[in-house]
């Protein structure tokens, strides 16, 4: 196949460097944005007289039929082409003749990968940020089931103060909301025209940009030539976006594994989503979690690679930033994957509600509502705070619960003790009291759940 290059020269080169400069090996992915922006193309060179109407409407045509074409699989993209561009407009010419030549008038491979890069990038935000939002959908209708199921909560992986359930599922339900947002606004950012700025300088052709934007579906054109064939910003955008939103898959992941533990036992995860030991025949392995847990680190390579290639590139277009497309390739396709198998695992998901409760009624978790309960009896918080650390640590000497001490004993400590403290250190008590905006109340999360599904709505 002949290079859309040959003239200055002869078109062939070192075999091996001809292999190492193709890239239709995964730029052949693209080739429906690349169809779609040639087609916006063709219709704007035929609008403003840079070829006639009818040739406009030949390559219309014709490029719709090799888009049809590729999707039915009639026809097979040749590997043997140098990249998705050079095969493309060759097929182009075999079935149009010399008007297919025509097409790339006013303008360069540098706006049209770029074009075909933002293209594609509009098109995967939107995916990821609808999977995401799904996500975000299954963990709150799982808070809904167990808001009122009450678990420890964890700092330094130490019991710390009884929660429920619901709103731990709705810290990532809405770490999740943010992770869609950053996409909608990377989207916002990326959505400018660069088609039309040529190689890097323009073009003395009477070209319309804002024309072609329009019919593509762009808020407007990029405002600088050189800018707008050298920009990857909006792929390190996306990369840091789906990073973080890996980041917090992978925090859940962790968590996941940890609950459905022998040790925890606070959950159970639908076997759909587990396997087994090839050795030992009692093993349930969480290892869908465990696996987006590890691919995490992949994408963020990804992110450092894209940063990388970018770092020390001179204006205009380098063929280093031929590099964007596998890494981001790689990384939406990995998140991907990991959403498409955390939206059913979330909403199969099953909580040992028993466990939950019974580790929550341990380890002193109580603490904090016994100082408070102190304090409201007119002892400062920091001389509550010391006293109670006291009766813990005696507590702790004896193996017996806060709820569990003698009134009398209480009494010994400071005569602010009454018998209404085994209210306020009821662990479902403890719970329920904390409705401060954002607390882990029922009527708290509720209001959490319903802020959540509005969001979704509006997105």
């Amino acid at each position: 196949m002949s290079k859309l290059w040959a003239g200055r020269a002869d078109g062939t080169i070192n075999e091996a460097a001809e292999a190492f400069n193709a890239s239709i090996t995964f730029d052949k992915r693209l080739y429906a944005e690349d169809i779609t922006g040639s087609i916006a193309h063709a219709a704007m060179l035929g609008k403003q007289g840079i070829i006639s109407a009818e040739e406009a409407e030949i390559l219309i045509t014709a490029l719709g039929g090799i888009l049809s074409d590729i999707e039915s699989g009639a026809l097979e993209i040749d590997l043997a082409a140098e990249d998705i561009h050079t095969f493309v407009e060759e097929t182009l010419v075999s079935r149009v003749g010399a008007v297919g030549k025509k097409l790339h008038t006013a303008r360069s491979r540098n706006d049209q990968v770029a074009l075909d890069m933002k293209l594609f990038a509009r098109k995967v935000a939107d995916e990821l940020k609808g999977k995401l939002l799904s996500l975000v959908t299954a963990l709150t209708d799982k808070a809904e089931t167990y808001k009122k199921t009450v678990m420890c909560g964890y700092t330094h992986l130490q019991r710390a103060q009884p929660i429920t359930f619901g709103q731990h599922l709705m810290a990532y339900a809405f770490m999740f909301l943010r992770d869609a947002d950053r996409l909608a606004d990377a989207k916002k950012r990326l959505n400018k025209s660069p088609i039309g700025a040529a190689a890097l300088a323009g073009t003395t052709y009477n070209t319309d940009r804002a024309y072609e934007a329009a019919a593509l579906g762009f808020d407007g054109v990029t405002e600088n030539s050189l800018d707008s064939v050298s920009d990857r910003d909006y792929v390190v955008e996306l990369l840091a976006d789906i990073s973080l939103l890996m980041t917090h898959l992978s925090r859940l992941s962790e968590e996941l594994v940890l609950w459905s533990s022998f040790e925890f036992k606070y959950i159970e995860l639908s076997d759909d989503f587990t396997t087994g030991s090839s050795i030992m025949p009692q093993k349930k392995n969480p290892d869908m979690a465990e696996l987006a847990r590890g691919k995490t680190g992949r994408v963020y390579g990804d992110l450092i690679a894209m940063l990388t290639v970018l770092k020390g590139l001179p204006l205009a277009y380098n063929k280093d930033m031929q590099e964007d497309k596998e890494s981001f390739f790689d990384a939406v396709d990995t998140a991907n994957a990991c959403l498409s198998v955390f939206i059913p695992m979330i909403a199969s998901l099953k909580a040992n509600e028993e466990n939950m409760l019974e580790a929550a009624k341990g380890g002193y978790i109580n603490a904090t509502d016994l100082a408070d309960y102190l304090t409201k009896k007119g002892l400062p918080f920091r001389e509550a705070y010391k006293l109670v650390g006291t009766i813990v640590r005696d507590a702790v000497t004896k193996k017996v619960g806060l709820e569990d001490i003698p009134l009398e004993t209480y009494k010994g400590y400071s005569d602010l003790f009454d018998a209404d403290l085994y209210d306020e250190i009821s662990v479902a008590n403890c719970v329920e009291k904390r409705t401060s905006y954002g607390g882990t109340a029922v009527s708290s999360v509720e209001t959490q759940i319903k802020i959540v599904r509005e969001t979704i709505t509006k997105a």
